[in-house]
């Protein structure tokens, strides 16, 4: 078991992680409805120049081209009978350009959701969910994975299953959802409910956190809930899209500047993020000015909800803890810091 991420938070404030996969991927040519994993083993020269993009930005954590790498996902391409060929090429393909390029770079082995319902509410068991993420994460621990990003989760039954399932793989773990407008996952979890979710697990992460979602000024607010709820050895994650998805010509393309995910990458260190990172939409020069941004700024407090609009954009009800019952967030935060 690889203790590189362990070791680089003991020894920094921040670790920046890397931007997104399958945007990235498209623009070198990946066609929509295609496995972006397959290209592990139909185009490595591509997943490799797309991993040292993001390493020659500054990147301290890179995720594998590996996201839908379970069965479940691949059996609709056909590969279900290639998971563990699949996950190893992606973690053996970033190995490869981290040491090549001679820097202390964690190899994150991206481990995304199943796509299917766990029981009651679908046809999935923990234990089937628990065998199918340890299939992959001992794909991705054979290639050399130190750690293995369990992200864009939503239900805590999946979280519990994908977290079994890297231990059984011999990997530790880092955990985050996607929260969507409303200021929860998609089933129900709120941000300030996650560092416990999380924490009470029997295999709890190194880690834990937001990813994706509809945009930075969002997670930046999610994060700020979390903060509260938080533990001081806690270690939260931001990872959020690049801006807001807009359709043009065709296509959805990421508003987000550059200078844009430079002001989130500050405020969301400011709000308590330990790991910094970009989602959908975010490319290598949007992570360099990222970089940059978090070595030349000075911390600052801890940001309000109206300098993250001012700098990032609107903030919907929901992210504001302003749903069903507005004072939910505020008084969760309390009993926590009580």
């Amino acid at each position: 078991m690889s203790n590189l991420l362990q070791r680089l938070l003991a020894e920094r404030s921040w670790l920046l992680a890397d931007g997104a996969t399958g945007t990235n991927l498209f623009a070198m040519g990946l066609q929509h409805g295609d496995a972006p994993e397959l290209w592990n083993l139909q185009e490595p020269e591509k997943v490799r120049a797309h991993y040292r993009g993001f390493i020659e930005a500054g990147s301290d954590i890179v995720l594998t081209n590996s996201f839908g790498g379970t069965a479940n996902r691949l059996k609709l391409h056909g590969a279900e009978g290639q998971v563990r060929e699949i996950n190893a090429a992606a973690a053996r393909l970033l190995k490869q350009e981290i040491e090549a390029s001679g820097r202390e770079v964690v190899c994150a082995g991206s481990v995304g959701p199943t796509g299917d319902l766990f029981v009651p509410l679908g046809p999935l068991t923990h234990e089937e969910g628990v065998a199918a993420f340890q299939a992959q994460c001992e794909g991705l621990a054979e290639g050399g994975a130190d750690v293995a990003w369990i992200e864009t989760m939503s239900a805590p039954e999946e979280m519990a299953a994908a977290l079994e399932g890297a231990a059984a793989a011999g990997l530790p773990a880092v955990c985050t959802v996607s929260f969507d407008t409303n200021g929860r996952t998609m089933m129900g979890v709120a941000p300030a409910q996650l560092p416990d979710l999380l924490r009470a697990n029997a295999y709890p992460p190194l880690a834990l956190g937001g990813n994706c979602g509809t945009g930075a000024a969002e997670l930046v607010a999610a994060l700020l809930a979390m903060a509260e709820a938080a533990k001081p050895e806690d270690v939260l994650v931001a990872k959020a899209n690049c801006g807001i998805p807009e359709f043009v010509d065709g296509e959805v393309r990421y508003n987000g500047t550059p200078e844009l995910m430079a002001r989130y990458a500050v405020l969301a260190r400011d709000a308590g993020a330990r790991i910094i990172g970009g989602c959908c939409g975010t490319t290598p020069l949007h992570v360099m000015a990222m970089r940059r941004a978090l070595e030349e700024a000075p911390r600052g407090d801890r940001p309000e909800l109206a300098e993250i609009e001012s700098s990032l954009g609107t903030i919907s009800a929901g992210g504001r803890g302003e749903g069903p019952d507005p004072d939910s967030r505020r008084r969760e935060g309390r009993r926590r810091r009580g």
